[in-house]
């Protein structure tokens, strides 16, 4: 752990990003390269010998590497993972198609649900019965469960998921059918609910284990090439993973639980944000991630992002809450609320302009890289209008195609429009930041926030191209963009603590709840998590317990922080957050706990924004032409690395870096503050 370098690797679907830290003096080093979406570990390992080569780091030198990745993700919602079986209590076979009958449409004669993981022939059951306090109803019957463990197996699964009724209460049978899958299949992974997602809810604890078990032996495979790669470069040190919670946790455990990095890129994005924001004195943030793919907005309160235990995956409908698979993990909430810079754009039934949901990725990418791609993206726009510069893109390393973005923006958007090519790119470019601006008003609304009282801090590549006139949409007055903001998931997960959460559902009234069995429960969950912190050689610094709890008859539960394990403090900790959501309480009626979470963590990194970089070199490249207010107009280009505290940058301008490039727009004003971060008055 004496190794001085540390770093930050995000693979996002069209670049992986890397920043390096010396621990000695604080200085960061970024990096970029494309995706390799058929081997994301090729990317990853060019990365960091790149990365290591430039600056003269030996490999032996690395502490270690935190990595995130959009893997687990991207198998969930490509259908890439392995077969999959579903063992559950007799009775129970179609939960994961009946759902919780909810529409997530309800006037939509087509609407379309995702499609199940597991096949119907593979989800078999098995005859046992648990009543909700855990008691036997009726044993398993093990002859039964070995046949049908042999079913899935001669049906050609790889992995099995387990969720049998009410075993959050009692993993008995469930720990019993992983023994007779070990005597009857042991080449096949299992995974149990009971050991995920040990709360109520049929339909979400086994879609989550379902998903577990469908990405597992993919994700284990991929983390083994991963290290075996590392190692083979000379990077000895071990490998962590960033979790969707914002904390990060040893190899060995993330391989148990890939479904816990379903996030675990945005999540390094909002940890970023939160340090630049503390850094600038904003507490209260929009963090506005825009990648190659998606943009993601999250709202940071008083320096703490907001988590949850709920979320989606694979939607039918983009935006639409409900038409996903719904899987309990714990996440840093965030909302989708657009496109990337690699979304593709085109002209719909009705002559209207739509961008996404399909992006370019990186094979073959947009137009403009020259790689193969035919079709219009925010990228050549942002191109064709002049915000980025192809001789400069990765500080010169990859020359855009503007001839390649004009043709394909003229062939697929312009001529279907009627309109020039630049007046169809500024449609895209008009049409992107509307819809992310509405999104993520409403965002904020449904949080019962005012978007108007946070400062918006910019991240991803294409974040800063978009983000002054995304405020400008929302009426927020002040953005605070750090320098590379290209990379700044990879930086946040330098920022991340080792930590890890663990769930137990405890479904008892607040008023007869069992205060000592509470206290023992909640003690054994810490130890547990103390261990595997421990385990990726850090002391525990941090305990937090977060209960979740509704008024008696809800079936929707609101998370609350508690400080002391007594009657008045628990409500009084609920109420307060159902106030703070909802406006009100009701004194009269009885509460409900539903279940428990504890997070341990280590001790938080501390990166010193001021020591990342040293200003050098001469802050103006000259001039070009932008697109701005209608017409082109010849705009002062800034190198973003010579900029030092107290400069000032006037729009209309531009600020390149090798990650990013901001956009200053007419009316705006951007001032470089003591620790590098570009503050924009909005104007």
């Amino acid at each position: 752990m004496t190794a001085p370098f540390r770093i930050g690797v995000d693979i996002g679907g069209t670049f992986t990003d890397l920043v390096m830290l010396d621990t000695r003096d604080g200085r960061l080093f970024n990096g970029k390269v494309l995706t390799t979406p058929h081997a994301p570990e090729q990317a990853v390992l060019e990365g960091v010998r790149s990365l290591l080569a430039r600056h003269g780091v030996a490999p032996g030198e690395v502490r270690h590497v935190i990595h995130g990745t959009t893997l687990v993700a991207n198998a969930l919602i490509e259908r890439r993972g392995v077969p999959t079986g579903f063992l559950t209590t007799q009775g129970f076979r179609d939960v994961q198609e009946i759902g919780t009958e909810l529409r997530h449409d309800t006037y939509d004669l087509f609407m379309r649900r995702p499609e199940p993981l597991v096949p119907r022939r593979l989800r078999l059951e098995v005859p046992e019965r648990l009543l909700p306090d855990g008691s036997v109803r009726t044993r398993l019957d093990e002859a039964a469960t070995r046949a049908a463990i042999r079913a899935l197996r001669d049906g050609g699964v790889q992995a099995v998921a387990v969720c049998l009724l009410h075993a959050f209460a009692n993993p008995a049978h469930e720990r019993r059918v992983a023994e007779l899958v070990a005597e009857e299949a042991p080449e096949l992974s299992v995974c149990l609910s009971a050991d995920l997602v040990p709360e109520i809810g049929e339909y979400e604890r086994g879609s989550t284990t379902i998903a577990n078990a469908y990405v597992l032996p993919v994700f284990a495979r991929y983390l083994a090439r991963l290290d075996a790669g590392l190692r083979d470069a000379g990077v000895t040190g071990p490998l962590f993973l960033m979790l969707s919670d914002g904390g990060t946790v040893a190899r060995d455990v993330a391989a148990r639980h890939p479904i816990r990095l379903v996030q675990s890129g945005p999540a390094g994005g909002v940890q970023a944000a939160r340090v630049i924001g503390e850094a600038a004195g904003a507490p209260d943030i929009l963090c506005f991630d825009m990648g190659g793919t998606t943009a993601k907005a999250a709202l940071i309160d008083g320096g703490q992002p907001a988590r949850s235990l709920d979320f989606e995956v694979a939607r039918t409908d983009r935006f639409r809450k409900g038409s996903g698979l719904p899987l309990k993990v714990p996440v840093v909430e965030m909302i989708e609320i657009g496109a990337g810079g690699g979304s593709i754009a085109r002209v719909d039934p009705l002559g209207l302009v739509r961008v996404g949901p399909d992006s370019a990725g990186s094979d073959p990418g947009p137009a403009c890289y020259g790689l193969g791609g035919a079709e219009p993206t925010v990228t050549d726009c942002d191109l064709l209008l002049g915000y980025l510069a192809p001789d400069s893109f990765l500080g010169g390393e990859m020359r855009l195609d503007v001839r390649a973005a004009e043709a394909a923006i003229r062939t697929r958007l312009a001529g279907p429009l009627g309109l020039g090519s630049v007046e169809a790119a500024w449609a895209v470019h008009e049409t992107v930041n509307t819809a992310m601006a509405q999104a993520a008003a409403i965002h904020a609304l449904e949080k019962a926030r005012r978007i108007e009282g946070y400062t918006l801090v910019p991240i991803g590549g294409a974040g800063p191209v978009h983000a002054v006139e995304v405020a400008r949409k929302l009426g927020i007055a002040r953005l605070v963009v750090p320098a590379g903001a290209g990379v700044a998931s990879a930086l946040g997960f330098l920022a991340a603590p080792i930590s890890f959460a663990l769930l137990r559902g405890l479904v008892a009234p607040l008023a007869t709840l069992d205060l000592d069995a509470l206290r023992a429960m909640l003690a054994e969950m810490e130890a547990e998590g103390r261990v595997l912190v421990a385990r990726a050689g850090v002391d525990a610094a941090a305990t937090t317990i977060r209960v979740a709890m509704r008024y008696a008859g809800q079936g929707y539960q609101v998370e609350a922080d508690v400080a002391r394990l007594d009657r008045e403090a628990i409500r009084a900790a609920f109420e307060a957050e159902y106030r703070r959501l909802y406006g009100r309480t009701e004194p009269t009626l009885p509460v409900e706990c539903v279940g428990w979470r504890v997070t341990v963590s280590g001790p938080m990194p501390r990166l010193d924004l001021a020591a990342a970089s040293s200003p050098s070199g001469a802050a103006s490249r000259g001039a070009r032409p932008a697109w701005f207010g209608g017409r082109f107009v010849d705009v002062a280009v800034f190198d973003r690395a010579a900029l030092k505290p107290g400069d000032v940058v006037q729009g209309p301008a531009l600020v390149e870096e090798r990650e990013s490039t901001l956009v200053v727009p007419p009316g705006a004003r951007a001032t470089c503050d003591a620790v590098l971060n570009l503050v924009v008055e909005v104007g």
